[in-house]
């Protein structure tokens, strides 16, 4: 069988060309904004649903307040995120996705859920890593540190 190979993606091409790796790339502070723990586990919950910022903060454990708000900020400013306003007493604000915000949230989610596929070789990668840190038990002293 003769196969072709796939056209390269515009990413793959732009990485190429050294665009997205050049420092004053404007894509980098987009990939910052969707690639940070926060960002990520935002976009996960708002491809959920719609939320109010205190239902957000509850969903993503650990994020703090002003985390939440400048991460989400962010991602508004980059235009995955939709800020509403409700006219009512006390006011409201809800959370949701853009067109580009789905469509970014579903990539992400992949990449969550290849990580929660993967976890159990990563975590071993660790361990191995980490034993092979660990100085040889012949090696050290009474006091616990190595000698040299």
């Amino acid at each position: 069988m003769n196969f072709q190979a796939a056209p390269k993606s515009t990413l793959a091409r732009q990485m190429q060309r050294g665009e997205l790796l050049d420092v004053n790339c404007p894509s980098r502070e987009v990939l910052k904004h969707l690639t940070s723990r926060w960002g990520v586990l935002v976009l996960i919950a708002l491809s959920q649903g719609t939320h109010r910022f205190s239902e957000l903060r509850r969903k993503v454990g650990g994020v703090s307040e002003k985390m939440l708000a400048q991460t989400l900020s962010c991602l508004e400013e980059d235009g995955l995120v939709i800020r509403q306003s409700l006219p009512v007493m006390p006011p409201h604000v809800q959370y949701s996705l853009s067109g580009l915000g789905l469509e970014v949230g579903a990539i992400v989610e992949h990449l969550a859920d290849w990580i929660e596929t993967h976890l159990p070789q990563i975590m071993q990668a660790r361990r191995e890593a980490d034993a092979l840190a660990v100085p040889d038990a012949a090696m050290v002293s009474r006091t616990g540190s190595a000698r040299r």
